[in-house]
């Protein structure tokens, strides 16, 4: 390669899909607010990423990422399990009901109380 190439891949996007660029973003915001420690954080990944179950090829690299997330949110006391997993489920479905194209709101979620 010549240096004008560009390295194979460079020009992919970092995130293949929005809600993974967003799971990052809280990740990065609820450590500075020193809900957690990067070393705290760090150990909840591996833990995840190393599961016997984890894709060999890495695609399900950010599903980790949020059960990591999400553990690490139930041990600190953040949230608890059945919030977090209610929380999923209305995400779950407000996928499920919004049109193809558009953005995904919670607010879609049809079991939503007004």
């Amino acid at each position: 390669m010549n240096r004008r190439e560009t390295p194979p891949g460079i020009d992919a996007p970092v995130f293949a899909e929005p809600w993974q660029a967003e799971a990052f973003a809280l990740t990065v915001a609820l450590h500075e607010k020193g809900l957690f420690s990067w070393s705290e954080w760090a150990e909840s990944l591996s833990t995840e990423v190393k599961r016997p179950d984890a894709a060999a090829d890495g695609s399900d690299y950010y599903e980790h990422w949020l059960a990591a997330l999400e553990k690490l949110l139930v041990s600190k006391g953040i949230a608890a399990t059945p919030e977090v997993d209610a929380v999923a489920a209305a995400w779950e479905r407000a996928a499920h009901a919004t049109p193809h194209g558009k953005p995904i709101l919670l607010e879609n979620d049809p079991q939503r109380r007004a």
